[in-house]
């Protein structure tokens, strides 16, 4: 490389790099994670799984085995660059959903920004009720909501708390079928994605021809 042109690479310095586009995937997870800092509250967690690159660029469907997975645990995979949660809840997670529906904003899932796949329009937003299969991105500014599945009262939420999801970054709650409540920022229930069983254990992620 001649001085010439190595003084015009230093001269660029970091910010000339062209962005990593897979970067982008998680910056609302660390926006809502950095957000939570000290009231983080502890809720079992199965690590995440993702598809190879080439998958994640095709946009290709995810497969995921939710037979590890235990009664009031979420795993995390993703897809098309989105963080997909998949949570198991537990017989009261379920029946928490009839009582939240006075304070929800839309408890039908009626509104039509982010459809609801006609096999989700339930009380549990899922095919199986106690599979929750959502996209883990608030829907006011795209920041990533935390788990707060333990119920009652803690910080930044109200002392009947019923159990769900809280963003940091604004204040929108959600309750276990991931239903926005009442007079929040975020306009709509978190998104289901497209998603089917190959068997009675394996989640495909991204496809519902067979749902």
């Amino acid at each position: 490389m001649s001085d010439v042109a190595a003084s015009a690479d230093a001269a660029l310095g970091p910010a000339a790099v062209p962005p990593d586009p897979s970067r982008r995937t998680w910056i609302a997870i660390t926006c809502g994670a950095g957000a939570a800092g000290g009231v983080f509250t502890a809720v079992p967690f199965v690590a995440s799984f993702a598809p190879s690159e080439r998958a994640r660029a095709a946009g290709a469907p995810v497969q995921f085995d939710i037979a590890g997975l235990a009664p009031g645990e979420k795993a995390t995979v993703e897809w098309r660059g989105k963080p997909v949660w998949i949570v198991r809840r537990t017989k009261a997670q379920l029946d928490s959903l009839a009582k939240d529906e006075p304070e929800l904003a839309d408890p039908n899932s009626a509104r039509t920004q982010f459809p609801t796949p006609a096999y989700a329009k339930n009380r549990w937003r899922s095919i199986k009720p106690e599979y929750f299969v959502a996209v883990g991105i608030c829907t006011h500014l795209g920041c990533s909501p935390v788990d707060r599945f333990a119920p009652g009262a803690q910080p930044s939420l109200p002392d009947d708390w019923p159990g769900g999801f809280f963003c940091p970054c604004h204040g929108s709650t959600f309750d276990m079928a991931g239903r926005v409540f009442k007079n929040k920022p975020a306009p709509d229930n978190l998104e289901v994605p497209p998603y089917t069983y190959l068997s009675d254990t394996l989640l495909l992620i991204g496809e519902d021809k067979k749902a």
